[in-house]
């Protein structure tokens, strides 16, 4: 293989990865969610929370310098029927705030908001509340392995793959090195983070159908059947079908049918 297609190889991957991570980070039922408000002749985007921190505070604010606006925010466990609770936004200078009360991990709360002048109502999110999920706090510690190793590991994968593609001979020791990065990425630190976060290691199968613990055993399987397969006998097309797969798992917006506080019961249940 030549040092030309080597370095492109090497390209591919690493745009391959980025892209990937770009879109993990964008979307999903975390990322916050975009919403246009236009009140009194003015316009303004705003970004409404869906994940928050416990003990950080799950705080909406926004900068509306009109005065003449406020607003109220309406919220409920989720999923419930339960009555609307209201609270009024604060304003500070040019920032309208409100700060929803904590659950404990996994909980979750819809939300929509309503905002006033004297003679204009705008509600936002009314016909489509904003769902926001609290977790417990993650050590940097922890946190911050976790992504690394899963972010090599995609990028090996990635390399992996490309050169079976072209053909190179170091797709094995990629497959590899894909293999122990995904163990200590997914199944060492991934387990630490979801105990800090939602106070169990597992709610994947056999224990539960947590998509974001299931990606991670999927993209396991995969690369121990490649491992395995390519033993005795090199079998270059494992290796790019097990890079295919992590792909696919891993372009899964983050945290989809994820952990999921039962209000009634007080029991975590999946998505």
């Amino acid at each position: 293989m030549t040092k030309t297609k080597s370095t492109i190889a090497w390209v591919l991957a690493v745009l391959i990865t980025l892209l990937a991570a770009f879109y993990q980070k964008t979307t999903g039922p975390t990322y916050p969610r975009k919403e246009k408000l236009a009140i009194n002749n003015s316009e303004y985007t705003l970004k409404l929370l869906r994940s928050a921190s416990i003990g950080e505070g799950a705080r909406n604010e926004f900068e509306i310098p009109d005065q003449s606006v406020s607003a109220r925010l309406y919220y409920r466990p989720y999923p419930t029927r339960d009555a609307w609770t209201e609270m009024s936004f604060t304003r500070d200078g040019d920032k309208l705030s409100a700060v929803l009360p904590d659950l404990p991990p996994a909980g979750k709360y819809e939300y929509y908001i309503t905002f006033y002048t004297d003679n204009e109502e705008v509600n936002i999110a009314h016909d489509y509340p904003i769902v926001i999920r609290f977790k417990g706090a993650v050590p940097a510690s922890i946190l911050i392995p976790h992504i690394i190793f899963i972010f090599f590991a995609m990028l090996f994968a990635n390399a992996s793959g490309i050169l079976v593609l072209f053909k190179g001979p170091k797709y094995k020791l990629y497959m590899y090195i894909t293999f122990v990065l995904l163990i200590l990425g997914g199944l060492i630190f991934g387990p630490i983070v979801q105990k800090y976060a939602f106070g169990e290691y597992w709610t994947g199968v056999p224990f539960g159908w947590d998509l974001t613990d299931n990606k991670t055993l999927i993209a396991f399987l995969a690369w121990a059947a490649a491992i395995l397969g390519n033993i005795k006998k090199d079998r270059p097309w494992l290796a790019l079908l097990a890079a295919i797969v992590v792909l696919a798992v891993f372009s899964i917006p983050h945290s989809m049918f994820g952990s999921e506080l039962d209000p009634n019961s007080g029991q975590i249940i999946q998505g």
